[in-house]
């Protein structure tokens, strides 16, 4: 996976955004802007997210990535 410099987060569209930004001025939580994003974005909501976070998350990852989307399942 690639980093994801602070300059290019920026410049991401909201639709490449899991979540919606909290904060004022926030684009959003948990980048998908590629599948290695997407995976990662799945493992983290897993890890620290709450029930509601990790259906958003795992429906608009599966919108975007179909093919990465059903392979995974949350308690």
């Amino acid at each position: 996976m690639a980093r994801l410099k602070a300059s290019t987060r920026k410049a991401l569209p909201t639709s490449d955004f899991a979540l919606p930004g909290k904060r004022h001025g926030s684009k959003g939580g948990y980048p998908i802007p590629d599948k290695s994003h997407a995976r990662n974005a799945l493992a983290r909501v897993s890890e620290f997210g709450d029930s509601a976070e990790k259906a958003e998350v795992r429906a608009k990852v599966k919108r975007k990535f179909p093919s990465i989307g059903s392979k995974h399942r949350f308690a």
